[in-house]
């Protein structure tokens, strides 16, 4: 049995960070020397800043996205097209799709994708939500990005027999984003093509 180097104050930060994605036990104890060296630079700023976004994170009640403002800021930029949403399965998504730049338009978070052999049906996503925006009858276009998985095709299709006999044009992006492939480890530049060659549904 491995003895004990360091006190459960450190044990209890490197077993935290060990649950952040991309970190495994031995970079979670890497990283957690390396903010103890840099105390003063490191850690007690970003202990700081993460009180603080404890404090003031909200989800957006709109589109689902994550800010310290409800509504969030895509939401109320007076320049986006909020006529067009694009519609992500995760955060992480969206923020890949803001980095690439291609679009000036509204979101919609879907907080994952239709997975019945994991339990997660329509009602565990923000379905309903799109729905009732749609509904509102200011949307012309819906483009679907979700990821081209096997779940984000079927929630693709079941948003769409959702929004049959809405007056709304739904597309998707082109399938220059690989099957199996996740948004977030895309490059800005195929983003950008596979927004602006987007098809019809």
């Amino acid at each position: 049995m491995a003895k004990r180097v360091t006190g459960p104050e450190i044990e209890k930060l490197i077993q935290l960070l060990a649950k952040v994605p991309g970190l495994g036990p031995r970079s979670a104890r890497r990283a957690a020397l390396h903010l103890i060296k840099k105390k003063e630079q490191l850690l007690g700023p970003l202990a700081g800043a993460m009180g603080e976004a404890y404090d003031k994170v909200r989800i957006c009640s709109c589109c689902g996205n994550v800010d310290t403002v409800d509504p969030c800021t895509v939401c109320t930029d007076p320049r986006r097209d909020a006529s067009v949403i694009i519609v992500v399965e995760d955060v992480a998504d969206l923020w890949a799709l803001e980095r690439a730049g291609a679009m000036s338009a509204a979101y919609h978070v879907l907080g994952g994708t239709l997975s019945p052999l994991d339990g997660v049906g329509p009602d565990d996503l923000n379905i309903r939500g799109l729905v009732d925006r749609v509904a509102g009858g200011t949307v012309r276009e819906l483009i679907i990005a979700v990821n081209a998985t096997v779940e984000g095709q079927a929630t693709a299709h079941y948003i769409t027999d959702r929004l049959e006999g809405f007056e709304v044009k739904i597309t998707r992006l082109a399938h220059g984003v690989p099957v199996g492939g996740e948004l977030d480890y895309l490059d800005e530049g195929t983003l950008t093509a596979a927004l602006r060659a987007r098809t019809a549904v």
